[in-house]
C-alpha cells in the first residue's frame, strides 16, 4: 500500500514539474531522503522482472532452431558483455543522481536558515511599524508648511518676472513687430511659465478658489493676446513660404522652431494634467496641426488661383488653367524637394506630406471643374490632362521628382463615375456634330455636282471629289483626340464614327439618286453630270480605302464591327447603281440610233452605226475616269460574242441550214426564248411556216435549263408578241441586248 501511493505521489509530482530536478527536490522535502530509496528500490524491482521478462523473449528467439544450439556459448558471451557495460553505466546513472541528492539536501538546509532570519526581521519592520503610525500623524501640520513653502519659493523665484510682466509685455509685442519672432517667443515662454507656475501652486492650495485663478488671469490677461499676435505672425510666414524659402529659409526655420518648442510645452503641459488635474489656460495650443491647416489652405490657395481667364474672354481657357495649374505644381514640388525639406525635421516626411498636399489640392480643382458644363473640346482636355498629362514626366512624374515619390501610388484625381458621366457627355456631344458635319459636307459636295467645270482629277487621273478627304479629316481629328484618352475609348470613338458613316453613306446613294432624277428631267443641266457621277461612284473607294486606313491605325482588335458589313454593301450599291445611271446616260443618246437598226432606213443606208460607235467611244473616254474594280464591267466578249452569233442567223443564205443555226444558238445561250427565235425567224423573212415550227418544236422538246448559266443575257429581253409588228421590237431587242 505504501510503495503504491508512493508512485501515485511521484507520478503527481513528475507531471506537474517539468524539470525532473526539481520533482526530486520536492519529494525529498516532503517525504525525507528514506522515502526517496525506498521509491528507488521499488522502481528496480519492477524494472528487474521486465529485464527477466524480456531476456527470456529474447532467449526464446535465439534457439529457435537446432544449429542455433552451437552458438549458445557466444551467445552468453555477448549478452554478459552487454550486461556489463548496462551495469557500469547504471552505476554511474545511480551515482550521479546521489550526488545530486547530497546537494539538494545542503541546499535545503541552507534555505530553511535563511527563511527563519528573514521572518526575524519582518518581525521587527511590524513592530516598529505599529510604533510608527502616531508619529505620522503629528507630521501633518509639517506637510503643510512644505507645501507652503514651495508656493513661497515659487512666488520668490517669478516676482520679478511678476513685476516686470508690462515691460515685458511690451517687449514682446514691439518683437513680433519688427519680426524678431524667436526672441518674442522666448519671452513669451518667460510670461506664460510665470502665470502657469502661480497658479499651479494656486491649484495645489486650493483649487477650489476661483477668486484668486481669476486675479492671476487678469493680471497675464495682456499673453494671451501676445500668443494670438505671434500665431498670426506665423501662420503669415507659413501662408507664403513658397516665397519665403528661396528668399530668407531662416525665417521658416524659426517658424519651425517655435512650433517644436510649443508641441513639447503642450506635451508636458498634458502629462501634468494627468497627475494633477491641472493645465493653464489656452493648452493645449496644437500649433503644429494648425500649421498643417495653413500649408494645406495656402495650396488650395494657390492651385485655384491659377484661372487667370474665363470662356467668353477665352476658348482656350481650360487648356490654358490647366498648364499653369501643371506649371505651378512642378515648380513647387521641385522647391519643396530641394529647400523646403532642410527647413523641417526629419520625421515630418515633408515632401511627401507635401505631395499629398498638392494632389488633393488638384483632385478637388478638377472635381469642381468637371461639375461645370463643358464643352465636346474642353471635356478632352480635361481627360486627356487628368488620364495622361498629370502622371507623365511633365507633371508628378518628373525625373526630378521620382526618387522622392510613387506616383503609382496615387489616388485618381477623378472618380471612375465621373470620368465615365464626362467620356458619355463628350460622345453625345460628338455624336450630335459629327451628324451635322456630315450633312454640311454632303450639301457642300452636293453644289460642286451643279458645276459646269469638271471635278478634280487625282495623281492617276481619276475624277474625284473632295468629299471624302473632308469626312475622314473629321474622323481622324476625333481619333486622334479620343487616343489621347484611353484606348479603350479610342475604340468606342471608332466604332461611333463608323456607324455615323453608313448612315451617311445611306444618304449619300440617297442623293446620288436624286442627282440622277433631276438630271433625267432636263438633260442639258448639269453640264458635267456624267464626270461627277463618275467622281460620286470613284468616292466609294476612297471611302473603303480610308476605313480601313482608320481601322488599321486606331483599331487594335482586327474582328470586324457592326458596321463593316453595311458600310460595304452600301458602298458597293452606290458604285453599282452610280455605273448603271452611266449606262442608262449612254443608251438614252443611243436610243433613237439603235431604232434605225434592222428597218429598210438602214438597209437603204443609214449613218446609225458610225454613231453609235462615235458615242460610245466618247463615252467610255470618260468612263477610263473610274477606279478599279467599278471599271471592270462584266463579261464584255461574252456580249459581243451574242451579237456575232445572231449576226451569223442573219447572214445565213441557205435556208435549209437554218435549223442547224439556230441550234447552235440556242446550245450557246441557254437562256434565249421561243419568242426570240420566232423574231429572228421573222427579220429574216424566208423561213417558210412548216420550218418556223419544226425549229420551235424540237427546241421545246430539247430544252435546256440554264440555271447554271452566270450571265444569262436574254432573260430580261422581252419581244411583243403582235406580228405586224415584230421587226420594229426586235431592233428593240437588239438594243436591250447591247445594253
Amino acid at each position: 500500500m505504501l510503495t503504491t501511493s508512493c508512485t501515485h505521489v511521484t507520478s503527481f509530482f513528475f507531471r506537474i514539474i517539468p524539470s525532473q530536478e526539481k520533482a526530486q527536490e520536492c519529494l525529498y522535502k516532503a517525504f525525507g531522503y528514506d522515502w526517496y530509496f525506498l521509491r528507488l528500490r521499488t522502481t528496480m524491482e519492477e524494472t528487474s522482472r521486465e529485464a527477466v521478462a524480456t531476456a527470456v523473449q529474447r532467449v526464446a528467439g535465439m534457439l529457435q532452431r537446432s544449429d542455433q544450439l552451437d552458438k549458445v556459448e557466444q551467445y552468453r558471451r555477448r549478452e554478459a558483455r552487454k550486461k556489463a557495460s548496462v551495469e557500469a553505466r547504471l552505476k554511474a546513472a545511480i551515482q550521479s543522481q546521489l550526488d545530486g541528492v547530497r546537494t539538494g539536501l545542503t541546499q535545503l538546509h541552507s534555505a530553511l536558515l535563511d527563511v527563519k532570519d528573514i521572518q526575524g526581521s519582518l518581525a521587527d519592520v511590524s513592530k516598529d511599524w505599529r510604533q510608527s503610525i502616531n508619529t505620522i500623524e503629528n507630521l501633518k501640520d509639517v506637510k503643510d508648511a512644505v507645501v507652503q513653502h514651495s508656493q513661497l519659493a515659487s512666488a520668490v523665484e517669478n516676482l520679478k518676472n511678476i513685476f516686470s510682466v508690462p515691460e515685458i509685455v511690451a517687449d514682446t509685442q514691439q518683437l513680433i513687430e519688427q519680426g524678431e519672432l524667436l526672441q518674442a517667443h522666448r519671452k513669451l515662454m518667460e510670461l506664460e511659465c510665470s502665470r502657469d507656475d502661480l497658479m499651479y501652486e494656486q491649484y495645489r492650495m486650493d483649487s477650489k478658489n476661483t477668486s484668486d485663478m481669476n486675479l492671476i488671469s487678469i493680471y497675464f490677461e495682456d499673453v494671451q493676446g501676445l500668443s494670438d499676435e505671434l500665431a498670426k505672425q506665423l501662420w503669415m510666414v507659413l501662408q507664403r513660404s513658397m516665397v519665403t524659402v528661396r528668399r530668407d529659409p531662416t525665417m521658416l526655420v524659426s517658424v519651425v522652431r517655435i512650433i517644436e518648442r510649443e508641441v513639447k510645452i503642450d506635451r508636458r503641459m498634458v502629462d501634468r494634467k494627468k497627475q494633477s488635474g491641472f493645465i493653464p489656460p489656452g493648452r493645449p495650443k496644437r500649433w503644429k496641426d494648425k500649421m498643417f491647416e495653413v500649408l494645406e489652405g495656402t495650396v488650395s490657395t494657390r492651385i485655384e488661383g491659377t484661372q487667370s481667364v474665363t470662356r467668353e474672354a477665352d476658348k482656350m481657357w481650360l487648356v490654358r488653367l490647366l498648364e499653369i495649374t501643371r506649371k505651378y505644381v512642378l515648380d513647387d514640388l521641385i522647391v519643396v524637394k530641394n529647400l523646403m525639406v532642410q527647413c523641417f525635421p526629419q520625421h515630418y516626411d515633408t515632401f511627401n506630406r507635401f505631395f499629398g498636399l498638392y494632389h488633393n489640392a488638384v483632385s478637388s480643382r478638377v472635381k469642381e471643374l468637371a461639375a461645370e458644363d463643358l464643352e465636346a473640346n474642353e471635356i478632352v482636355s480635361m481627360l486627356t490632362w487628368v488620364l495622361n498629362t498629370y502622371k507623365s514626366v511633365e507633371m508628378m512624374g518628373h525625373p526630378d521628382l521620382a526618387s522622392e515619390c510613387d506616383i503609382n501610388a496615387l489616388e485618381a484625381l477623378l472618380p471612375q463615375d465621373v470620368v465615365d458621366d464626362l467620356l458619355s457627355k463628350y460622345v453625345k456631344t460628338f455624336t450630335s456634330n459629327i451628324t451635322g458635319w456630315l450633312r454640311k459636307a454632303l450639301e457642300t459636295d452636293k453644289k460642286d455636282w451643279q458645276k459646269e467645270t469638271e471635278p478634280e482629277a487625282d495623281q492617276d487621273g481619276y475624277y474625284q471629289t473632295t468629299l471624302p478627304a473632308i469626312v475622314f479629316q473629321m474622323f481622324e481629328q476625333n481619333l486622334q483626340v479620343a487616343a489621347q484618352i484611353d484606348g479603350d475609348f479610342k475604340e468606342q470613338v471608332l466604332k461611333l464614327c463608323l456607324k455615323q458613316m453608313n448612315t451617311f453613306l445611306i444618304r449619300y446613294r440617297e442623293e446620288a439618286v436624286t442627282y440622277k432624277e433631276e438630271h433625267l428631267r432636263d438633260r442639258q443641266l448639269p453640264q458635267c453630270y456624267v464626270q461627277y457621277m463618275i467622281a460620286i461612284i470613284n468616292n466609294c473607294q476612297t471611302f473603303k480605302e480610308s476605313i480601313n486606313s482608320l481601322k488599321r491605325k486606331y483599331s487594335q482588335s482586327s474582328e470586324p464591327t457592326d458596321s463593316d458589313a453595311a458600310i460595304e454593301r452600301t458602298l458597293s450599291e452606290v458604285a453599282k447603281e452610280g455605273c448603271q445611271f452611266l449606262l442608262d446616260e449612254v443608251f438614252l443618246d443611243l436610243e433613237h440610233h439603235l431604232y434605225e437598226l434592222m428597218t429598210r432606213k438602214w438597209l437603204t443606208g443609214s449613218h446609225a452605226v458610225d454613231t453609235i460607235c462615235v458615242t460610245v467611244e466618247d463615252y467610255f473616254n470618260d468612263f477610263n475616269k473610274i477606279k478599279k474594280p467599278f471599271n471592270q464591267g462584266e463579261d464584255t466578249d461574252r456580249l459581243c460574242g451574242a451579237i456575232a452569233a445572231i449576226a451569223e442567223v442573219f447572214k445565213l443564205t441557205d435556208p435549209t441550214l437554218l435549223f442547224l443555226e439556230v441550234t447552235t444558238l440556242v446550245s450557246k445561250y441557254p437562256d434565249i426564248r421561243e419568242e426570240h427565235i420566232q423574231a429572228l425567224l421573222a427579220v429574216r423573212g424566208d423561213a417558210s411556216r412548216e420550218m418556223r415550227q419544226m425549229i420551235i418544236g424540237t427546241l421545246s422538246e430539247n430544252k435546256v435549263t440554264y440555271s447554271a448559266v452566270t450571265q444569262p443575257i436574254f432573260k430580261d429581253i422581252a419581244v411583243p408578241t403582235i406580228t405586224n409588228t415584230m421587226t420594229s421590237m426586235t431592233s428593240m431587242a437588239t438594243a436591250k441586248l447591247l445594253k
